[in-house]
């Protein structure tokens, strides 16, 4: 993919990434990234082991939630199997437990992530909503990230693989209303707001929709703890790498659609930092909790 890549290409490349082929009984097979080096987007692999999960169930039952835990850094460059076991099946609710591993040079599968997702079929229910949607700025009067990237490694003198991985294309538009860590090293309180959707329309595949917010939720997350400390992954201040990752699911919602992610920090300690996100649709509805804790290291800089 190149920087030339158009909107629609880098989504049709996405959906292409987040479609497992079947493998087996019980077996898939996900995609590696096109041109993939380095270290695997953990925003990938969850999409993945999610759509493994939703191959297998049927009776109309979409998945409400799911909880990952990553084992070990993927690779980019590698397929990657996904294992499904069909732990319950029941007249309303199913659960599916996966595992992603890739092939090593000695010919053993290494697991680099687990996931367990639970499926109801639809029903109406008690409702309530006790929240409020954040007042920022619409995504129209937002400036796209990747322009702020750019001015940013242009101004901070990035250069080499890090300029590389900055200004990657990706198919998600993002817009924040506030300075990541990336942008601003004055310490601030732990909370950021971006809106985000596909780059370009996705088919009318509602486990498609529900993969790609799985695999946008990863963006933005790990770093809101390093907003109170002012450091940043991007100037070599920071190790880290998320631990696990769970989403609740409420409500439909298209992920070519303005989706607005909020997301706040209300802990970090013992080398670890603890992440919340909330994401709304454009009506202020609450379609996705997301939460997540990683490891999150100061940098000693020899």
């Amino acid at each position: 993919m190149t920087d030339t890549a158009s909107p629609e290409r880098m989504v049709a490349g996405l959906v292409k990434l987040l479609t497992v082929e079947p493998a087996g009984a019980m077996q898939f097979t996900g995609k590696a990234q096109k041109n993939g080096v380095g270290r695997m987007f953990g925003g990938q692999v969850i999409a993945q082991a999610l759509q493994a999960a939703q191959a297998t169930v049927g009776d109309g039952k979409e998945a409400h939630s799911m909880h990952a835990y990553f084992l070990r850094g993927g690779k980019e460059g590698p397929e990657t199997t996904l294992d499904v076991a069909a732990d319950f099946d029941g007249r309303s609710f199913s659960n599916r437990r996966v595992v992603a591993s890739q092939l090593e040079e000695d010919g053993s599968n290494r697991p680099i992530l687990n996931l367990v997702a639970s499926f109801q079929k639809p029903e109406p229910g008690l409702e309530h909503d006790d929240y409020q949607m954040p007042d920022v700025p619409q995504p129209e009067d937002l400036r796209p990230d990747m322009e702020l990237r750019r001015e940013y490694a242009d101004q901070a003198g990035i250069e080499g693989t890090a300029r590389d991985v900055m200004l990657r294309p990706r198919p998600i538009d993002m817009r924040t209303t506030d300075k990541l860590h990336w942008m601003n090293s004055e310490p601030r309180q732990p909370s950021a707001h971006s809106w985000f959707r596909a780059a370009a329309p996705l088919p009318d595949d509602p486990a498609l929709h529900r993969a790609v917010i799985a695999y946008a939720s990863d963006f933005t997350l790990l770093g809101t703890s390093a907003l109170p400390h002012g450091l940043s992954w991007m100037r070599g201040e920071l190790t880290g790498a998320s631990l696990d990752h769970a989403i609740w699911f409420h409500r439909p919602a298209r992920a070519d659609e303005w989706l607005l992610y909020a997301t706040d920090a209300p802990w970090s300690g013992a080398g670890r930092g603890f992440n919340r996100g909330r994401i709304f649709n454009r009506d202020g509805k609450l379609i996705a909790s997301v939460a997540q804790e990683g490891m999150i290291r100061r940098r000693n800089k020899s």
